[in-house]
């Protein structure tokens, strides 16, 4: 045989051992987006641009998230008065610029073309980005009043009425919803549930949904702080731990803060990015404060988003009594949860803005960097691996499955992250920053839960993060 035909039979070879796969990884990952609902007080730029920074973030994330609803409604911003119909005008110019952008962001997940808006409307997989026309009948009015004394019959709304119907889908998917304004719209569609339907019906949708709350916008400007005037309140004190309720007070202001002292980078790598980023607007105060909300939610690897403990870009939450003295859910807001969960904010911060930046990369040109995809003791997908062993043995941890799409080369650190389990001592994991770990399980780890964190960053643009959380059980 010529070595010519010894070259070519060898590069066959490699292609039948390699390319199956790696198609055979990519429908291994071809799971169904999580839900979102947004409820939003959205306003001119000049009057605060906060809202639609998140909402482009939003947009040029719009594979990972099946956005049932962006509902406009009552917030700080409108200061105290009715929300402004015609401010929803600022949703649709952010529509505008993503219908300008999505062939190139299309490219990144090589998409030729949309579905029908019937089967957009049905379920979506990761990958999938939504016909602008889809995302355009996703827009409605919500409450325009804020404070649990607007509840009532005279308050029902489009986006009130259209989150219950997403919860009577037949789709055992949990609803998120993320709350950038005042949370009037899901509280209402709440009240109506409680005096339409039978308590099994009502708690059958309480388990459906999960509220995120960028603090608590649902009162006056003049009034915030007066947490007894607020829908949210209302919620929690009727439902308690019936309802899945979030209140942050840590992750959004770490966002503002950290987003305004880094502002040349927004400057240099997001505005002018494509059309999303030509309408990206400089900050007035902090920068996407909102944007949490959704990143808790992101689907990568890193968190499962109904567990608020577990720690992933949107913070780090307790069951504990809120600022209001009486209620309780899941916050932040003590100064002890706090720290934690702003150490991750800022350990997390750098990944989630790089996210940001190479995907109005491929806004503007049409390529550019994608994410590293983790597999770990064989395992694909996105959910943590769960694994049992025995107090004082030793658990092996392999990721040499993983694969980066651009064919990157992958730094590995596996890490420990004792607040999202119950064994709060220190853990060896030896060969921490090797694609291999063994992570060595104490004598006193009996009966505890340890998580364990497999963080892998590619060496391209924007260095971007893959994720995959170990959760191993000590018998």
């Amino acid at each position: 045989m010529s070595k010519l035909k010894l070259l070519l039979s060898f590069l066959m070879v490699i292609a039948l051992i390699f390319k199956p796969s790696y198609v055979m990884a990519r429908k291994e990952y071809k799971c169904l987006k999580p839900r979102l609902v947004v409820l939003t007080d959205i306003a001119p730029v000049n009057i605060e641009p906060d809202d639609m920074e998140s909402a482009i973030r939003l947009l040029s994330h719009a594979d990972l998230f099946e956005i049932e609803a962006i509902i406009t409604t009552s917030g700080w911003n409108s200061s105290g008065g009715k929300y402004p119909q015609g401010w929803t005008d600022s949703l649709k110019t952010v529509i505008n610029a993503y219908e300008k952008d999505v062939p190139n962001l299309m490219k990144r997940s090589q998409q030729k073309e949309f579905m029908s808006i019937e089967k957009e409307s049905d379920k979506q997989c990761i990958g999938y980005w939504p016909s602008p026309e889809y995302l355009r009948s996703r827009i409605m009015m919500g409450s325009l009043d804020f404070g649990y004394k607007s509840l009532g019959k005279n308050n029902n709304s489009a986006g009130s009425d259209f989150i219950i119907k997403l919860a009577d889908e037949k789709d055992d998917r949990p609803i998120f919803i993320g709350l950038w304004g005042g949370g009037n719209t899901i509280a209402q569609a709440v009240w109506k549930i409680k005096n339409e339907r039978s308590e099994a019906e009502l708690e059958k949708f309480l388990k459906k949904v999960y509220i995120y709350a960028i603090t608590d916008q649902d009162v006056a400007w003049g009034d915030r702080g007066k947490y007894t005037l607020s829908s949210h309140y209302w919620l929690r004190k009727e439902f308690g731990d019936k309802i899945n309720f979030i209140w942050d007070e840590s992750a959004w202001l770490s966002q503002c803060e950290l987003g305004a002292g880094n502002w040349g980078e927004y400057a240099k790598h997001i505005q002018g990015h494509g059309n999303l980023g030509k309408i990206y607007p400089k900050n007035k105060y902090g920068v996407e404060g909102d944007t949490p909300s959704f990143l808790y939610v992101l689907p990568n690897g890193l968190n499962d988003p109904t567990v608020p403990n577990q720690t992933g870009w949107g913070g780090y939450f307790v069951w504990d009594k809120t600022l209001d003295n009486e209620t309780y859910c899941y916050t932040n807001s003590s100064k002890e949860i706090k720290d934690i969960s702003n150490k991750y904010e800022r350990y997390f911060y750098e990944a989630t803005f790089n996210n940001f930046a190479a995907r109005m990369d491929w806004a503007k040109d049409g390529n550019g960097n994608k994410n590293p995809i983790v597999t770990v003791n064989d395992k694909n997908g996105l959910e943590a691996i769960t694994i049992k062993t025995k107090a004082g043995k030793s658990v092996k941890l392999d990721a040499s499955g993983t694969f980066d799409p651009d064919g990157n080369q992958l730094t590995y650190k596996w890490w420990y992250m004792p607040e999202a389990g119950n064994y709060k001592e220190n853990i060896e994991i030896k060969n921490a920053d090797t694609i291999s770990s063994e992570v060595i399980i104490p004598a006193a780890a009996k009966g505890k839960t340890i998580h364990i964190i497999c963080e892998v960053t590619d060496n391209g643009t924007h260095n971007l993060k893959g994720y995959r959380r170990i959760i191993i059980n000590v018998r």
